[in-house]
């Protein structure tokens, strides 16, 4: 009995392309309701914050009208007059107080953009220096632990320790020596609450920063190493220019936010200084419209200093671009 072989014909091997290796196969993009079925837990978690964004962030947007109007809380919105531009009078009629708290603003955002902004970069710059990595987790742990506190506790804590009855003018006065008048002295006001912003919050800057550190290539460090770079110029040519994306992202953000320089910080301590020094544009809404009752004219001030923080990112992003770099967004 003779057995029959059956020959199979094995389709050929597909040929690969130029370079080893064979082109991947195109997965088609899902579709929305796909994506919205895989990713709902996800959208349900986050539905909650997306709801205090809206409610708190936007549809409170809506309450800018009251700029335009006699605003009175017994009368509500759509009760009270309308006075159209009467509110925005102040900006331009010379109001001392408005001219002071004006004034004090931009002062304490040019300490902060000179002594804050660049306190975290060079905090990262060290921390990324230290060669072992559990120093270097038990250092960061210790610098981040201030921005977990709230600002009652942090002015307290300057109180306890800088206060006329704090621990420093208690060694001076046991030793015989004169004390020194630090947080109710208006001349050192502004160097406290720089100092206190950077003690709060530099720890805790310093993650992005640090992120951006891990990314630069070792081998860019090894190169300009070879070629005799020492530690400064492998920061000035290497590190520094790989952290220059982030850096003029986030000062960009801080330009939109710069005349917004701590309402709580302030408030907390102004009692001891005075108004004359401590009185920002947050701190101005607050006593005159709050506390004096003149809504409408703290709401015309709030919405034109927001307007005016729109204005400054939008031209710090134009400028960002013009030097090559991303900003915060690109049209």
């Amino acid at each position: 009995m003779t057995a029959t072989r059956e020959t199979r014909t094995s389709a050929p091997a597909p040929i690969p392309e130029p370079g080893g290796s064979s082109k991947p196969e195109r997965r088609e993009s899902q579709g929305f309701w796909a994506r919205l079925r895989r990713d709902h837990p996800v959208l349900l978690l986050a539905l909650p914050g997306i709801a205090v964004v809206i409610v708190f962030q936007y549809v409170a947007l809506g309450g800018n009208v009251i700029a335009f109007q006699d605003y009175q809380p017994y009368l509500g919105i759509g009760r009270s007059l309308w006075v159209g531009f009467e509110n925005f009078a102040i900006l331009f009629s010379g109001d001392p107080e408005f001219l002071r708290a004006l004034s004090n603003t931009l002062y304490i955002t040019l300490l902060q953009t000179i002594f804050v902004f660049p306190a975290p970069i060079i905090l990262a710059l060290l921390l990324n220096s230290l060669v072992s990595n559990k120093v270097k987790q038990a250092v960061q742990s210790v610098l981040y632990l201030p921005h977990f506190l709230s600002w009652v506790i942090v002015v307290a804590v300057f109180q306890q320790m800088l206060g006329g009855a704090g621990m420093i003018n208690n060694f001076l006065r046991s030793h015989g020596w004169d004390t020194v008048d630090i947080i109710g002295n208006p001349d050192a006001f502004y160097a406290l609450i720089t100092s206190q912003v950077i003690w709060k919050d530099t720890g805790w800057a310093t993650i992005l920063f640090l992120a951006v550190l891990s990314q630069i290539d070792r081998s860019l460090y090894e190169a300009s190493a070879m070629d005799g770079a020492t530690r400064w110029r492998q920061i000035w040519h290497v590190t520094l220019p790989g952290m220059k994306p982030i850096i003029v992202l986030l000062l960009i953000l801080k330009l939109g936010d710069s005349l917004s320089v701590g309402f709580e910080q302030l408030l907390l301590q102004q009692q001891a200084v005075g108004r004359d020094v401590s009185e920002v544009l947050d701190t101005y809404v607050y006593n005159n419209g709050v506390i004096g009752g003149a809504w409408g004219v703290s709401a015309a001030v709030g919405l034109v200093k927001g307007l005016v923080g729109l204005v400054l990112v939008l031209v710090a992003n134009k400028i960002a671009h013009v030097l090559g770099e991303e900003g915060v967004y690109r049209a």
